[in-house]
């Protein structure tokens, strides 16, 4: 049962109006699917985070074919751990040489959600089952669902989404802060008018406030009561600048998106100035790594909450692993346009009254991309 095969496919949708953060806008939605397949038939897929900056897209798909693929070709396709452990090994030296920690630790993150999808594929059974049974959490009561939230809202428009985010059976949402104090504060305070005063609101500051701001930036956002805040500092801030700026507030942080490797997600997570952990299965670690960070934020009393921002493989790949460890934690969905999610799995519609979503008992991640379908968003490299 060895790699046959690795395949990187790269799509680009035009969308009407760009997405803003506090870090930056695209006025596209890239993605790159990874198909790897084995001798004996077997395939799975992944994603590999390009969302930001969007023209990097290409360049990940070409690490794939040219620099990972071949390291892969003729190993076993059936230990993803082992497997995403040798690449984390193999690719570290060349990441320095390169100065590309980042892209080349997304890449072996999708290679790794790729040989879980098809480690699941061959038992038949969902990923989430395969998981829980791995992390021994089916006695934590996973069952298969997983509490989605709105994500991505703003800067324009923060009330009005929410409201129609809410319809669609959304009780949690997250919209992007850090620009102006007093556009924050008014996006703020419309979304809790439209809303109610119970609803479940976090915020997204993308790493957008200096440590000499971040603790005046919160304490405005304070009477909104936010459910979390997210990235107010940049990720490699110092250490005791996070545990500062947590100990000044009695609201909750999050962060982890960018956070790579597992000895920085250790340090974070020791510091105990956040609550809520986010890693990412596209950027570092894809759902091997993820589960190990998983494990040591429940040793710690942290809510796992996955972070995703792309396509549909990866939204299924994160909505998995997080249905593997329990009903506590949530999931993102963005709220902005992106044909390529929606083309690829159409999440929205699976949503409960409750607000949950329940995964089907498809095997694998249950995504199977119509790559006849997304033939016009399709781009060359």
């Amino acid at each position: 049962m060895t790699i046959e095969s690795i395949e990187a496919h790269v799509f680009r949708a035009p969308i009407d109006v760009p997405v803003r953060a506090a870090v930056g806008s695209f006025s596209n939605r890239p993605a790159v699917f990874v198909r790897v397949a084995a001798a004996d038939g077997a395939w799975g897929w992944g994603e590999v985070f390009c969302n930001f900056p969007p023209v990097g897209a290409e360049h990940r798909a070409r690490l794939t074919r040219d620099l990972v693929a071949p390291m892969l070709l003729g190993k076993p396709s059936d230990d993803p751990r082992g497997t995403w452990r040798m690449l984390d090994e193999g690719l570290r030296r060349m990441a320095i040489q390169a100065g590309e920690p980042g892209p080349m630790a997304q890449v072996a993150s999708a290679i790794d959600q790729a040989l879980w999808d098809m480690r699941a594929r061959r038992a038949g059974r969902p990923l989430w089952r395969v998981l829980a049974d791995a992390a021994g959490t089916a006695a934590d009561g996973a069952d298969g669902r997983v509490l989605p939230y709105a994500s991505g809202l703003g800067p324009d428009k923060v009330a009005e989404t929410a409201l129609a985010k809410q319809k669609e059976g959304y009780a949690a949402f997250k919209f992007k802060v850090g620009f102006e104090p007093d556009r924050d504060q008014a996006n703020f305070r419309d979304i809790r008018a439209a809303l109610g005063p119970n609803a479940r609101i976090m915020v997204d500051a993308n790493q957008a406030w200096a440590p000499d701001v971040a603790d005046a930036r919160i304490a405005a956002l304070e009477p909104f009561r936010p459910y979390w805040v997210e990235e107010p500092l940049a990720a490699d801030e110092a250490l005791s600048d996070w545990r500062r700026l947590a100990r000044g507030t009695t609201l909750a942080l999050a962060a982890g998106e960018n956070i790579r490797g597992q000895a920085d997600f250790q340090a974070a997570i020791d510091n105990g100035h956040l609550r809520f952990i986010q890693p990412d299965v596209g950027k570092w670690g894809g759902i091997s790594g993820c589960m190990e960070v998983a494990r040591y934020a429940r040793i710690a009393g942290l809510t796992f909450c996955p972070h995703w921002l792309g396509g549909g493989i990866g939204l299924a790949a994160s909505m998995h692993l997080r249905a593997a460890l329990g009903p506590a934690g949530m999931v993102e969905v963005d709220a902005n346009p992106n044909p390529l999610r929606e083309t690829v799995w159409t999440l929205p519609q699976a949503v409960n009254e409750d607000g949950w979503i329940t995964l089907p008992d498809t095997p694998g991640i249950g995504v199977e991309p119509d790559l006849a379908a997304l033939a016009r968003y399709r781009a060359p490299y």
